[in-house]
């Protein structure tokens, strides 16, 4: 629910810093419009922008827990949902904790004080935190189990800066935005590695971790990880336990004291999750669920299916569920003009503090939260690891991808030469690619990944591979995605919520076996069946069809007219990383990227235009050497 930053240092008195903590707060205001706090004390010093989804008169943060002679015991800044909040209320209040609200941070904090630190196990939901302990002079910052909410951070010689986002590190004076080879290697390698930063010296707390910072130094402790065990349910049984299970996640992203929306694309993930949320609200007496589409004008129209990426365009299953379900439903419609804007390029790029070669893809998104914001929706359902929990990504279940002797997404993309290497790097200097070696990068992280796959006692070969393959989408491909979301959504102040992210969902259906996952077949037949009564049947047998992007060449012609003038500008700040007949083939290429796959031949254009503007507006120190 907000953006969180902060600053410990045990060599110094932060007092007199007010004015750096309250720089490093106001990057994040995006994510908090809401309001804003601090507390600063000794070695301590916390700040928060705040998105008021709960308890909007008693909820301001820091919250901070005081002893009976009126001292500061301990101080937390969180960001995100806690989903059991209420459960955790009460137990704390049967063991004699006094609330003065209703909000979720207050009991967060209770809970530390209850169960020190352990507590985050008990914790559900969405969520980046940070506590003080003022007592034991000791910063804990701990991180949800899937990552889905972000936590990075910067080591100091005598504490810690950390923050939401890397922008709240590089407004502090000891951070600067310097990238060396391993935070290039890491911007292309699209499989990128849990805790690292593309800065030198900026890192993210792990997913499912608790990190603790005192003045002997610094301790990580993992709380989560995804558990092997056997499955002996049977189909039936599964089928009705993943429809309670989600039924119960969609229920706890509901609890807000603002409206929750839903995004609403018309596959199975999200057509889901909006009639569940739809038949709660109308039993809970509420009014209709609000839903939200995006599409591009004449996209349906002149729509070009791909067979593996984009089969069927959304608008007309997303009207077709919206009317069965019975919500209240907006189209949000993009035209040419909107998704081609180089500002709003530029927004799309600080939103992530990094360029990316997804284009028109982050600019829609973009442009889709901030018209939930100006609707009135501060928070909204998403159907986000649906796909990972279920596998319902194609090269999950493709034999060539699947076994292949890296991740099967890159696999995937070493099949196209536009995405060799990494999405987005076919026009970085070849001899530069070369020393990087981009592709023995994500290679090793491969296998190193494959370490830390829980093995279940009996599993043969086949169903090994399968769960291999599922937890590196869960822990290597959704982390990214996880991360996008997050990033374009609070850029306008909205909070999305994952409730295919939620824990007891994920343990369950990760142990399922892949044949129940995809009966006869079809991909997420264990999702669908789940649902089947809730969805007609054109939206419930959908094949999957990936977010949208621009088909249509006048927006690839207008990437290629400004890849081409950045191009020939030789004092470019990305002009030494181009290579030199890779971007004439590129200018001089008969017709500028169109039809079902143009986003991955425009999407080396899309970074090299995304890297100038970072480069430039980052002040970007490469050191490469």
């Amino acid at each position: 629910m907000s953006g969180i930053a902060g600053w410990v240092d045990f060599e110094r008195d932060l007092t007199p810093e007010a004015p750096t903590v309250r720089e490093m707060a106001a990057a994040l205001a995006h994510r908090g419009p809401d309001g804003s706090g601090e507390w600063i004390e000794g070695h301590a010093a916390l700040a928060h922008r705040r998105l008021a989804l709960l308890d909007p008169e008693h909820g301001a943060q820091p919250a901070v827990m005081e002893s009976e002679a009126g001292h500061p015991v301990a101080v937390l800044t969180l960001d995100g949902a806690i989903t059991n909040h209420t459960e955790l209320r009460r137990e704390l209040a049967a063991k004699g904790h006094r609330f003065t609200g209703h909000g979720d941070a207050e009991v967060v904090l209770h809970a530390y004080l209850e169960w020190g630190a352990g507590f985050p196990e008990r914790l559900e939901g969405l969520f980046a935190l940070a506590v003080w302990d003022v007592r034991r002079q000791e910063l804990l910052l701990v991180r949800d189990r899937l990552g889905v909410k972000p936590l990075c951070y910067f080591l100091t010689p005598a504490g810690v800066i950390f923050g939401s986002e890397p922008k709240a590190l590089l407004a502090h004076p000891a951070v600067r935005p310097v990238v060396d080879a391993d935070g290039l290697r890491e911007l292309f390698a699209h499989s990128r590695k849990p805790g690292t930063g593309v800065f030198r010296g900026t890192r993210e707390v792990l997913p499912g971790h608790t990190m603790t910072v005192r003045a002997p130094g610094t301790g990580h402790r993992r709380y989560w990880s995804l558990p092997a065990r056997p499955h002996t349910d049977s189909l039936e049984t599964t089928v009705t336990t993943v429809r309670r299970l989600l039924s119960e996640a969609v229920a706890a992203h509901l609890r807000a004291d603002v409206t929750v929306g839903a995004m609403l694309s018309g596959g199975i993930d999200s057509s889901a999750l909006t009639a569940l949320a739809a038949r709660q609200r109308r039993s809970a007496g509420g009014g209709a669920l609000r839903s939200f589409s995006v599409n591009f004008a004449g996209y349906a129209e002149n729509f070009e299916p791909h067979p593996t990426m984009r089969a069927t365009p959304d608008a007309p299953y997303a009207a077709l569920a919206a009317e069965h379900i019975g919500t209240e439903h907006t189209e949000i419609l993009l035209d040419s003009a909107a998704l081609a804007d180089p500002q709003t390029h530029a927004a799309a790029l600080r939103s992530q503090d990094l360029p990316s070669p997804l284009g028109d893809m982050d600019v829609s998104l973009l442009l889709f939260f901030e018209a939930l914001r100006s609707a009135g929706i501060p928070a909204v359902l998403s159907g986000e690891t649906a796909d990972e929990v279920f596998n319902g990504y194609f090269w999950a279940y493709d034999a060539g991808h699947s076994n292949s002797t890296t991740f099967p997404w890159v696999s995937f993309e070493r099949g196209h030469d536009a995405a060799a290497g990494g999405l987005g790097c076919s026009l970085v200097d070849r001899t530069l690619r070369k020393e990087l070696d981009f592709m023995e990068y994500a290679d090793q992280h491969y296998r190193d990944a494959l370490t830390e796959v829980p093995r279940l006692a009996g599993e043969g070969p086949a169903e090994r591979r399968a769960r291999e393959v599922t937890y590196l989408a869960l822990t290597r491909w959704a982390p990214t995605h996880l991360d996008r979301a997050d990033r374009m959504s609070m850029a306008h102040g909205v909070q999305l919520r994952p409730p295919f992210c939620d824990r007891a969902l994920v343990e369950y259906v990760y142990n399922v076996p892949a044949e129940l996952k995809r009966v006869n077949g079809q991909e997420k037949s264990l999702l669908r069946a789940a649902v089947a009564d809730l969805l007609p049947e054109r939206v419930l047998n959908r094949p999957k069809s990936a977010y949208p992007t621009v088909q249509e060449a006048a927006y690839g012609e207008f990437v290629r007219y400004r890849f081409g003038d950045v191009a020939e500008d030789r004092s470019a700040p990305v002009a030494p990383l181009l290579d030199a007949e890779a971007t004439r083939a590129a200018l001089g290429a008969a017709a500028a990227p169109s039809g079902a796959f143009a986003w991955v031949e425009r999407a080396s254009m899309e970074m090299v235009l995304q890297l100038n503007t970072w480069l430039a507006e980052y002040r970007v120190d490469l050191r490469l050497q």
